[in-house]
């Protein structure tokens, strides 16, 4: 699954295939995105499609809702075997879910403080944050300040989903960029996100895709690097070296992970530059 992740509305089956052929994987929305009473609709838009399931994920109700059984019905009667979960809280919320795999959103201040022991639940596969619901949670009004930068709290709670993430495992999926206009705020935010070590973002719009892509992608200059100082390793191994000098810098073996995960990132298909 590649970095940029787009929610469509589960009640607008008439989108599925363009989202799908958009993004990298589409999430399939029976949350925030539909009103109450398209709920039942919008199920039945998830049970009657026919995405590919290695990129399709559907974000259901969260556990207090009184929706979720609804919704695991529908997606038990479809080809999905991937469910976001809404407002994640603790361990407990997932072992509803069955055998299912669990991407955990936590955006509620009892999801962040337990993201640690959410993220180690058998059944999670990745964690994402929110900062409006987590922010709402708190009772405050707004995630951004006048800058339009995240608050302290919004900081923190991205950087301790991506750290239980790490800890754990799973992939880390950083939140959307709700400012549709503004693609270089996302582009912004996903430069951010690859560097620190999401594994994707998410996206409300399709415009945001290619914002998204092109902040995970490495430069040709940083694959150069990284193919230059993994070869230059492999000497030095065979010469029995282990810290070298490249370039001007000391490289040790945290450089090299560093070099080997700018290589991972690389677009499926892409051909590294030659050193």
């Amino acid at each position: 699954m590649g970095p940029a992740i787009l929610f469509c509305p589960a009640d607008r089956p008439d989108r599925y295939q363009k989202a799908a052929e958009r993004a990298d994987a589409v999430i399939l929305d029976l949350e925030d995105a539909v009103a109450p009473e398209a709920k039942q609709a919008a199920r039945e838009g998830v049970a009657a499609s026919a995405l590919d399931p290695a990129r399709t994920i559907v974000r259901v109700n969260d556990a207090r809702s009184g929706l979720l059984a609804e919704d695991l019905a529908a997606v038990l009667r479809s080809p999905y075997r991937t469910v976001m979960l809404a407002k994640t809280e603790r361990p407990a919320d997932i072992d509803a879910l069955g055998a299912l795999r669990v991407i955990a959103l936590c955006e509620t201040a009892a999801g962040v403080v337990n993201a640690p022991q959410i993220a180690a639940h058998p059944r999670v596969v990745g964690l994402m944050w929110g900062a409006e619901d987590l922010v709402a949670s708190l009772g405050g009004t707004s995630s951004r300040d006048a800058s339009g930068a995240y608050r302290a709290v919004a900081v923190h709670a991205q950087t301790a989903v991506l750290l239980a993430a790490g800890a754990a495992g799973v992939a880390a999926i950083d939140a959307v960029h709700l400012d549709i206009a503004d693609i270089n705020g996302c582009r912004a935010e996903a430069e951010d996100a690859a560097a620190s070590g999401f594994a994707a973002k998410a996206a409300i719009h399709p415009s945001h895709v290619a914002a998204i892509r092109d902040a995970f992608a490495p430069s040709d200059s940083e694959l150069r690097w990284a193919s230059a100082v993994l070869a230059e390793a492999a000497r030095a191994t065979a010469d029995g070296r282990g810290v070298f000098r490249f370039e001007g810098r000391m490289v040790d073996e945290p450089v090299l992970r560093h070099a080997r995960g700018i290589l991972a990132r690389e677009p499926r298909g892409a051909t590294s530059p030659a050193p």
